[in-house]
């Protein structure tokens, strides 16, 4: 074997056995290695320490355990956690966001199995996404709030449907939002708010930028969004049929490669949100796109 499929082996061991009591020297043993070979070659391949690696396997196993709905501490116990807190702590430092981020807007399912040689061969071409780091300045907007459940509409990536459900796909909000207040740029911004994990509720927010609050009517939601240093991510540039796909590969490299590997974490002291403008009007261009904005500040 070579040194791709003895670290394999390994990675296969750390899946198959993810709640029992992983060691390096166990990991080092499988792979026919001293410890120290072992540590050297893993990251070298891998691109990050072995128990880095076991740590980040263990949180994403327990999220998918979290999303289908088996109670939060029960399952940061079983993966080695004391506390709700412990684990929530855990994978922020792990990945850079909250618990409660990766399951809004992650698409729901077992982490996919690692093919290291795949990754390899994957690392020498493609497009590798970049977002924007811009300051951003605090704005206003208005909007409705559509409350919810995450069990009822479990990502972002199920918003289409939502807006159907709530009449938001015939636009009839969109329309009112532009009548009633006249906003001096045309743009939506999707923005999930009042999120709690314990109960998963959580109020979806239709809104458009504005000056001040005047026009704001007595059913209209009021936020204002602060000011901030933001990763501005663009979806890639599709056909509208592919449109709600490239939103959800967008969601999901942010939180599982991007993320983890920049140097940021999420400042949750603000909000992230999807920003719809005239790029996906697929009355006006051939293909369509949209953007992610996420708070962010230098990883501790």
């Amino acid at each position: 074997m070579n040194y791709i499929e003895l670290i394999q082996k390994t990675i296969d061991y750390i899946d198959n056995n993810i709640k029992e009591v992983i060691s390096v020297d166990t990991l080092s043993s499988i792979a026919g290695f001293s410890t120290y070979h072992f540590y050297k070659v893993f990251n070298n391949i891998v691109g990050q320490s072995a128990m880095g690696y076991v740590t980040k396997r263990k949180l994403q196993f327990a999220m998918f355990e979290i999303q289908s709905g088996e109670k939060i501490i029960n399952v940061a116990m079983d993966y080695g956690y004391e506390t709700h807190a412990g684990f929530s702590k855990a994978f922020k430092r792990c990945f850079g966001y909250s618990p409660s981020m990766y399951r809004m807007h992650a698409p729901k399912g077992l982490p996919p199995k690692i093919n290291l040689q795949k990754m390899i061969e994957n690392k020498t071409g493609g497009i590798i996404m970049q977002p924007k780091i811009i300051e951003r300045k605090a704005f206003k907007v208005i909007g409705y709030e559509f409350k919810n459940n995450i069990k009822d509409i479990l990502h972002t990536r199920d918003i289409p449907a939502f807006w159907d459900q709530r009449g938001l796909g015939t636009g009839e909000y969109e329309k009112k939002l532009y009548l009633e207040l006249n906003p001096p740029k045309h743009g939506e911004y999707c923005i999930c708010i009042n999120s709690n994990m314990e109960t998963d509720e959580f109020s979806y927010l239709l809104a458009v930028g504005v000056d001040n609050f005047d026009l704001a009517t007595e059913e209209m939601y009021k936020l204002e969004i602060p000011g901030g240093t933001y990763a501005v991510f663009t979806t890639p540039e599709v056909p509208e049929d592919d449109f709600v796909k490239s939103i959800q590969g967008t969601w999901k490299y942010i939180l599982e490669e991007w993320f983890p590997t920049s140097g940021y974490e999420i400042d949750e002291d603000k909000f992230d949100f999807e920003y719809y403008d005239e790029r996906c009007h697929p009355w006006e261009y051939d293909k369509v796109s949209m953007e992610i904005h996420i708070p962010i500040k230098i990883k501790k």
